[in-house]
């Protein structure tokens, strides 16, 4: 690695005329936030907002402290200890500038499996006043097809344990929550930041459900008296990698072990409904309103989905980075294809906002070289996705009789995708959570063509739908003969549609 300034609160001082640092005094700061999942987002996003409110001097009691619950967190806490939870930030613009800044909200990092009462003892202290997430879309044991809490998602049965130290974060939060309501203290607002449709709402139901099955009334408890705004969050950023690093050390002179990089867009939007203070984030530009709902789907269905729509395709057609497809004429016009024709038609009107210019402006945040951001990182745990952000959209149009012939196609390219093995015979590593199970059904799909959709937790009913299964199985049988490219060909030039009825499906 390049020779750089090594972050401390110590090295401020020399860094300031190299990056602008924190102009707040990082020991007079106090945490009100306590936050689980301290990854690349929540770093770009969440944690730089604050940072902005304690340069103004607006909130000296919004610190955050971070809190990591999984076994890969400890690389985060080793990363952060020695720069005082320190950070860059640094904002790669599409002609090639790049932007950097030290962020210092985070002032605390606990690691729950060295010590859980520590964490507990955090969240139930009368400074916390907001309890923030990012624990990805499939943090929160919700069933997809029912909209349930599972009881028993991996961790969740053993934090239900009598006598068990919590370990999750749901055995953490509910065993503070039940020591507040026991000592009368008012409770903290749980605040989902993940990309989930009403994440608020999903939050409020898993923590109940929880926390009825830990103690009787508990659940009834948290329902009332606990706040759940629900919120939209996006900013593109990528993983950050060695090259990164180097970049930060050479451009800008500081050693970071784990800085962060991301584009220059970002937007929060965020139900205004706290039980207790919050931070005045309207006077750092986030959007506080009374329905999150149009926001959240927009993205939703707008960004993620079409994410998810670039990216099975684009490792098929041999693409690495987000970018390098998203330049590609044939992949925006089949993007295009997707969110005017069937992804819009399923929005309410979004306040504020001008979709069609929304809509081109997302194919040039795809576009940014300098992002490079990795189709891999888009096609990860995929079974977490497709159910929570394409699904609806296909839905939604099967109900209104609309087209669904570019949704169908996504899902028909991520079953392709899940067979392992590109159209060159190379082999693809699948990240999911579900990998056996998608591999599996993805791999018997030459014998059983709707092999792939027969997992009622993933596809529901869809599975059973005439129209639905043949869109499917018309792209993926034009996949397995034609390849990825000649698909979207006949994708965006209308020539693969969907056919009139498929025998033998109800």
């Amino acid at each position: 690695m390049t020779e750089g300034v090594a972050l401390s609160n110590r090295a401020l001082a020399r860094l300031a005329g190299r990056v602008p640092v924190p102009t707040y005094d990082r020991q007079a700061v106090t945490a009100g936030i306590v936050h689980f999942g301290v990854g690349g987002f929540h770093r770009a996003h969440q944690a730089m907002y604050i940072d902005s409110l304690l340069n103004q001097e607006r909130a000296p009691g919004w610190a955050i402290c971070g809190v990591g619950v999984l076994p890969a967190d400890r690389a985060m806490q080793q990363a952060l200890a020695p720069q005082d939870q320190l950070y860059t930030l640094v904002q790669k613009h599409a002609d090639g500038r790049y932007e950097a800044r030290v962020i210092g909200s985070i002032v605390d990092y606990l690691f729950a499996p060295d010590d859980p009462e520590a964490v507990v003892r955090r969240l139930e202290d009368e400074a916390t006043k907001i309890v923030s997430l990012t624990i990805t879309e499939g943090g929160y044991a919700i069933d997809d097809v029912t909209g349930r809490f599972n009881p028993q998602a991996p961790g969740i049965a053993d934090d239900l344990a009598p006598g068990a130290v919590p370990r999750t974060v749901f055995g953490l939060v509910t065993e503070a929550l039940k020591r507040c309501r026991r000592s009368g203290r008012e409770p903290f607002t749980i605040m989902s930041c993940d990309n989930l449709p009403g994440n608020g709402a999903l939050a409020r139901e898993a923590f109940s459900a929880f926390a009825e099955l830990r103690e009787s009334g508990l659940g009834a408890w948290i329902q009332q008296e606990v706040q759940f705004p629900n919120s939209m969050v996006d900013r593109i950023t990528p993983v950050t990698t060695d090259e990164d690093r180097d970049e930060i050390a050479g451009r800008f002179g500081v050693e970071d072990r784990w800085p962060v990089v991301c584009e220059p867009f970002t937007q929060w939007v965020l139900q205004d409904s706290f039980r207790l203070s919050r931070p005045p984030l309207e006077q750092v530009g986030v959007q506080l309103v009374a329905d999150v709902a149009p926001y959240e789907l927009m993205k939703l269905r707008l960004l993620n989905a079409s994410h998810q729509g670039l990216c099975y395709f684009g490792h098929l057609c041999g693409y690495t980075y987000v970018h390098e497809a998203a330049q590609d004429p044939l992949f925006r016009r089949f993007l295009r294809g997707y969110m005017n024709e069937e992804a819009t038609p399923s929005l309410d009107p979004v306040p504020g906002v001008d979709l069609v210019a929304y809509k081109e402006q997302l194919i040039e945040r795809f576009s940014n070289p300098e992002i490079r951001d990795t189709i891999a990182r888009l096609c990860a745990e995929s079974s977490d996705r497709i159910p929570k952000w394409l699904l609806p959209v296909i839905r939604h149009q099967l109900a209104v009789g609309g087209p669904i012939v570019h949704s169908a196609a996504i899902v028909a390219s991520w079953a392709r995708y899940a067979e392992g093995v590109d159209e060159n015979g190379q082999p693809i590593e699948i990240v999911d959570r579900r990998r056996e199970e998608v591999m599996a059904r993805a791999r018997r799909q030459g014998s059983d063509p709707t092999a792939f959709l027969q997992s009622p937790e993933l596809f529901g009913d869809l599975a059973t739908n005439e129209r639905f299964v043949g869109a499917y199985l018309a792209s993926l049988r034009f996949l397995h003969e034609h390849g990825a490219r000649e698909t979207l060909e006949a994708l965006v030039n209308g020539y693969l549609t969907e056919p009139t009825a498929q025998p033998g499906v109800a």
